[in-house]
């Protein structure tokens, strides 16, 4: 298997190596495999995060 850097490609919802998509249509780069495919669960946490804080901000909560 091939060393990073990793990436996680919005098109395709997969990792890639850096020979994949362009890098305006993916995430990264992340060291390992593992936190390439764990990086649209945690930027969709931190969009909630931020999300409700705005929520808060605005007072719509």
């Amino acid at each position: 298997m091939a060393d990073g850097p990793w990436y996680w490609c919005l098109d395709h919802e997969a990792v890639e190596p850096v020979d994949g998509c362009p890098n305006d249509r993916r995430l990264g780069p992340y060291e390992t495999r593992e936190e390439a495919q764990d990086a649209i669960a945690r930027a969709r946490a931190r969009t909630e995060q931020q999300d409700a804080i705005d929520r808060e901000w605005s007072g719509e909560d």
